[in-house]
Order: structure tokens, then sequence, then C-alpha cells
């Protein structure tokens, strides 16, 4: 009997402690600033909330599930800005309400931050009075001077010109399917923007393809292709750069046509007027700088594109073909495997591993342009941003970086940034540096 009753003291203890296991509000801190204010919970542990807004009068209520203020609750701050008075209680379905009595209709928005080096988990209100003209903004969505970086992909062949073929597939088509996927993955890039030369099964003439990027102001050239040989034991992917003697005739063309009345243009330097010496050298110029970019873009995605791929040639080379000519941006053409090859055919007509060939060829891109931006573009400018601070984040199981983006007040580019992420995936467990800037929690 006595052992009964200890196991069932025991039992009871346990469920007393369960009951309590939820999150409690450990503190509650407000402040204000130019027609906003911001109300921050500090809490024992992340917790599932829910909040709406009651007019005449004006409030503002946060259901917070399963939660009970903290045994050292020193109690609530005096309300201030857009916040007449605090108050709270616990419902009888155990949620803890808080209820935030305005001054005046407000929008609202909340987000939930993890721990850092100051605080624990925290739930973050922010309010604006309703109708005024500054929008609530994310950090990131309040600084967008610069323009996207345009990077235009061209998949081979196309229409009458299927290009090499396998047992099973054409060229044309693993190289579009490629393309589509690799436009897709850099539109979801902050501050890059892709253009495709074709996106469905017509030819568009070498020139044309150039043309297209040249009118759409691209700041690289990126052609897809793939591989074919008479050997079937031939294997494996290659990256190629701008050939600058194909480009040198090109330039002769150009060069022919100055004495007319059309307009020949360099980038932005109209050539007209010019005398063939300093012409020349203007081409000699860009020609070297772009000759050298295409090298450096084309090392960037070679050494990604090793990393889940063959490679076929472990240096990025010069080749002549009519689509690497432009002496006005950076050009590469990737080789992603041997459709002669009946494994990389195999392969290639695999949607997950294109998927990791695409975002090898990403990867590649993005390592460039941060660290070779141009100056006017939008990751150029996000690159000068200094966070004020950084905060460390222990990756929680459920956590996504759009979600700790959210909670910290930061987009998932900084994130990223910051860690030397490649994609978004991430591990249990894993610490992430979070760069706060000036204006963030």
């Amino acid at each position: 009997m006595a052992r009964i009753r200890l196991t069932t003291c025991a039992l009871l203890l346990l469920l007393s402690t369960t009951v309590f296991a939820g999150s409690t509000v450990e503190n509650v801190r407000i402040w204000s600033e130019n027609d906003k204010t911001r109300v921050v919970l500090d809490l024992s542990r992340s917790v599932d909330h829910s909040i709406f807004t009651l007019r005449d009068p004006s409030r503002l209520v946060i259901d917070l599930k399963d939660s009970r203020l903290g045994s050292a609750f020193a109690g609530m701050p005096k309300g201030t800005g857009l916040v007449r008075e605090i108050r709270s209680g616990v419902r009888a379905d155990g949620q803890l309400r808080v209820v935030l009595d305005l001054s005046t209709a407000v929008r609202s928005r909340t987000f939930t931050a993890g721990p850092n080096a100051a605080y624990g988990d925290r739930l973050v209100i922010d309010l604006q009075r309703e109708g005024s003209l500054a929008p609530v903004k994310r950090a990131a969505e309040a600084y967008r001077p610069g323009r996207d970086i345009i990077i235009a992909i061209d998949p081979g062949h196309g229409g009458r010109d299927p290009g090499t073929s396998g047992r099973y597939v054409h060229e044309k088509e693993i190289v579009l399917a490629l393309s589509k996927e690799l436009a897709r993955k850099i539109n979801a890039e902050p501050g890059m923007r892709a253009l495709l030369i074709r996106d469905r099964d017509v030819y568009v003439g070498h020139g044309k393809r150039v043309a297209i990027a040249h009118e759409n102001n691209a700041d690289l050239f990126v052609s897809v292709h793939a591989d074919g040989f008479g050997d079937k034991r031939a294997a494996g992917a290659s990256v190629f750069a701008l050939n600058l003697d194909r480009a040198n005739r090109e330039a002769r063309k150009a060069m022919s046509r100055l004495p007319g009345k059309e307009e020949v243009k360099l980038g932005d330097v109209v050539l007209n007027g010019k005398d063939r010496v300093l012409a020349s050298v203007l081409f000699d110029l860009s020609q070297s700088a772009t000759m050298s970019a295409s090298l450096e873009v084309g090392d960037h995605v070679r050494r990604e594109m090793s990393r889940v791929a063959k490679m076929h040639q472990n240096v990025v080379k010069e080749k002549s073909l009519a689509v690497l000519t432009s002496a006005e941006m950076p050009s590469i053409l990737v080789e992603a495997g041997f459709l002669t090859n009946p494994s990389e055919e195999r392969k290639l007509r695999d949607k997950k591993y294109r998927g990791r060939l695409t975002n090898a060829i990403l990867a590649g891109i993005r390592s460039y342009f941060y660290t070779n931006p141009p100056p006017d573009t939008q990751i150029a400018m996000d690159l000068k941003r200094k966070p004020a601070r950084q905060v460390r984040h222990v990756v929680a199981r459920g956590d996504t970086v759009s979600e700790i983006a959210e909670r910290y007040n930061v987009s998932s580019s900084d994130i990223r940034r910051a860690n030397s992420l490649r994609s978004d995936k991430i591990r249990v467990g894993q610490t992430l540096s979070i760069p706060i800037f000036a204006g963030g929690y």
C-alpha cells in the first residue's frame, strides 16, 4: 500500500510538472519612435500564438498557447506611443491573453525571434498608425536602390537544330530543361534576374542570341550545351570562356563600320567620331577585361560543378564558338556532360541530377557576382551595408532559413551571405550568424 501511495504521489508530481511545461512570459518591453511602437515579450521558450484586433475601443489581443506569466515577472510596463496600457489574464483553455489597449487604430505585424547573446526567445509585435504613409517594412525591403544583375541563359540548338543525340534524347531538349531550371533558381535569388534566350523548342541564330542579351543589358552570358563523341567512354562536364580570336574578328567587323553613319558602340562608349587607333585601343581594353572576367566566372562555375559532376576539363579553356564573341559582357559555355555516354545520358535525363547541376552553376555565378558585383546593382548596395551587430542562432527542429530571417527581421539572402550558405539547407544544432542591421530589433 505504501508503495502504491508513493507511486501515486510521484505520478501527481509528474502531472503537475507537465501542466506548467509550457512557455512563460519573463518580461515585457516596449518602446516607441516616429509613429511606430514595438512590444517585445521575452519568453522561456518559443510559443504558438494568435493575434487579432478589436475596435471601439481599439485593442490588440495576443493569445499565447499553454503559457503563463513567469514567477519572477515584475509587472507590465507603462504604455507609450500607440499603446495606452498592457494587461493580461489566463483564459479557461489555458491560454495566456495579453491585451494592448491602443490610443488609435493600428496596423500590426508579429514575428518570433530565437535566442541571442542578450535575450532568449521573443515574440515581437510591431505597431504603426493606420493610414500612415510609410508602411512597416523589413530592413531589407526598405533598401532597394540598385538594379538586378541580369544573367542571359542560352539553351543551345533548338528547333530544326537538335544538337548531339543520345539514345533517348536530343541535346536541345536536355539543355532547355537545364536552362529553365537554372532560370527559375536565378529568379528566386534577391538581386538577380534571368533572361532566357529561348523558352521553347525554336531555332535562334547565333548572332540573334548575343543580340538579345545585349538588348537586355545582360551582365553575363551563359550558353548551356551537352557534349557528344564517337567513343561512348568519353565523359564529364566542361566550362569554356570567351575566345579572343573570334572576338577579334567580330571587332574588325565593327571597326569596318566606323566611317559610316551607323552607330557603333562598345558597351556605353560610342566609337563613331574616334580615330581608328583610339577605337582599336578601346576594343583591346574591353576584350582583355571581358576575357579575364569570363575566365574568372567560368572558374567559379567549374569549381562548383566539380562537386556534383565528373569534369572532362579541370580548367576553364577558351573556345571558338559563335555565341562566345561578345567583348561587352563576360561569356561562358557550360557542357553539362556527354549524351553519347549512356551513364551520363541517364543522369542528364534525371530531374534530381539536373537540380544538383543547376544548383552548382548558380552557386558559381553567385560566388562570382558577390565578389565582383557591378557597382549600380542591388547586390553591390547590400554588400556595402555593415551589420550593427551579429547574433547567434542555434537551428532547432522545424527551423527554415526563411522563418529564421522573419524572426530576426532580416532577409534570407543576408543569412545565406553571413554564413556562406550555397542553399537554404540547414541542419538541427547548426549555429548561424545573424547580421542585425541598424533599424532591426
